[in-house]
């Protein structure tokens, strides 16, 4: 089969088996031999990988499966060890230094290219978390080798048994804390090869040099069982997820590029878990109490991450009771955070907002304090918009004509994520549950899902349903919910046959 050395400017390649795409000047520009190129299937997104890439991707895939293939022998003793060693790197001040000192490089870098830095920082608190993390799984059973089910027959029995997946890629944004998260495969028997957002990369190779390493090496483990794809480049994850070497393939990071590296996976046969868009949605009934919802609206609102109030609706029967409280809510918010709030509002909807929220006021953003309208307007189309905002919270606010009117438009627009139905009605609620379609349903703040926070597990992500239910697992996926089952029998009767 002969190779690929080149591209030509406007030459037609193939897609989605009936689709056809050219291929741009600057991509034929740009094309040597020895690169690869990777033609998504659902969308004819052409990705340039250069051959450097590939080579860096593929080392350190390499290096997990060799990796994996020795995990069999290696005992829960010793992966405890491992994760109680990397959480005594990061709390000794003399190893944290260096990786403190590059974190702060990456921060700085980051600033001059007017990037957020918000979920750069590795903070103490987020230091702290990491910590606590590793340390979470030293006590957490492994599952490795227990036996989920037993069936008996006479003469013999077979047992299914759980056992480690095998490679797990882990391609993410930029929060040094998921870094920590992503090596909790180890716990069941896996290994990781993860790509980390450009932005901390330097801050995740000091991890990897001053704690990662060391405690692998002290603790007797393959060193490839938790191994960084070292390069900068985007085109290192589509290398990665393209490598049908992978067992499971996990992205996190903005809607469309974790949409993209979960095709490109795929179409790889690989099986994914994507966690990408996320912006929780919150429903007020006319059976909502004032407090409580207060409440919930300005502990929905402390920082932005995936599980952030995003859109809120509230019944129009009781809006004019509610509407003051949600914008004085969302103004503690704004408050909190030493900024103002930014609104949307419906197009159509625009009388019911006081007019000084339509008034000039700075917003902070990436780049900075910005003057700007507090309230903007949008259509129904646009509800589903996640908003990536800095210290001003930001959110949107429909009037609904009642609760189903709102579970109709989530069900359409949300990326089927977390929903709260603020309602004291218990019918109310037990109807809501059973009509939205959503992992993660509440009755109060939104900021709960979390699978440290929730269910004492640090979590490798938090999957939506944007591209439908899971198969046989709920929305966390965390460290220990990464097997497969093995059958083994047992024969007592040296005489079986069929």
């Amino acid at each position: 089969m002969a190779e690929l050395h080149a591209l030509t400017a406007g030459m037609p390649i193939v897609y989605g088996g009936d689709q056809v795409t050219t291929v741009p000047e600057e991509l034929a520009a740009a094309f040597s031999p020895g690169d690869h190129l990777v033609v998504v299937q659902t969308s004819g997104d052409l990705l340039h990988v250069p051959a450097d890439v590939v080579s860096i991707a593929n080392q350190a895939v390499t290096a997990a499966v060799d990796a994996f293939a020795r995990m069999g022998t290696i005992t829960d003793e010793a992966i405890s060890d491992f994760f109680e060693r990397f959480a005594d790197h990061l709390a000794d001040d003399a190893a944290f230094a260096p990786i403190a000192a590059a974190n702060d490089a990456d921060r700085a870098a980051a600033k001059t290219k007017g990037r957020s830095t918000t979920r750069l920082e590795l903070s103490p608190a987020m230091r702290a978390d990491m910590i606590s993390g590793l340390r979470g799984w030293v006590s957490q059973p492994s599952g490795r080798g227990q036996s989920v089910d037993t069936v008996d027959h006479d003469g013999w029995s077979i047992h299914q048994v759980r056992a480690g997946l095998g490679v797990v890629g882990f391609v993410f944004e930029g929060r040094p804390n998921v870094f920590a998260d992503a090596c909790g495969v180890l716990r069941s028997g896996n290994t990781v090869v993860f790509r980390i957002g450009s932005d901390a990369l330097g801050t995740a190779e000091a991890i990897v040099e001053h704690a990662l390493t060391p405690a692998l090496v002290g603790a007797g483990l393959p060193a490839g069982a938790a191994s960084l794809v070292a390069s900068p480049s985007r085109a290192a994850g589509h290398a990665m997820f393209s490598d049908d070497r992978l067992s499971l393939a996990v992205a996190r990071g903005s809607g469309a590029a974790v949409a993209q590296l979960g095709a490109v996976a795929r179409q790889a046969g690989v099986s994914v878990s994507l966690h990408g868009t996320g912006g929780a949605w919150m429903v007020a009934s006319s059976n909502a109490d004032a407090d409580r919802f207060a409440a919930v609206i300005e502990h929905s609102l402390d920082r932005k991450v995936c599980n952030t109030l995003n859109t809120c609706c509230i019944v129009r029967s009781d809006l004019e009771r509610l509407l003051p409280v949600f914008l004085a809510a969302l103004d503690r918010a704004g408050a909190n955070r030493s900024a103002t709030a930014k609104l949307h509002v419906v197009d159509e909807q625009v009388d019911a907002i006081p007019p000084a929220w339509f008034d000039d006021a700075h917003i902070v953003r990436a780049e900075g304090a910005v003057l700007e309208a507090r309230t903007s307007t949008l259509g129904w189309d646009d509800l589903g918009t996640e908003w990536e905002w800095e210290d001003s919270p930001e959110v949107t606010l429909a009037i609904v004509d009642s609760i189903d009117h709102a579970v109709e438009l989530f069900n359409a627009q949300a990326p089927r994520f977390v929903a709260t139905l603020v309602s004291e009605n218990s019918t109310e609620q037990d109807e809501f549950f059973a009509a939205v379609d959503a992992p993660f349903v509440g009755d109060g703040f939104t900021r709960w899902v979390d699978g440290q926070y929730a269910f004492n597990r640090p979590e490798l992500g938090l999957s939506n349903w944007e591209f439908g239910r899971l198969f046989g697992r709920g929305g966390v996926l965390s460290g220990d919910s990464v097997y497969t089952l093995r059958s083994r029998v047992y024969q007592t009767d040296p005489q079986l046959k069929r």
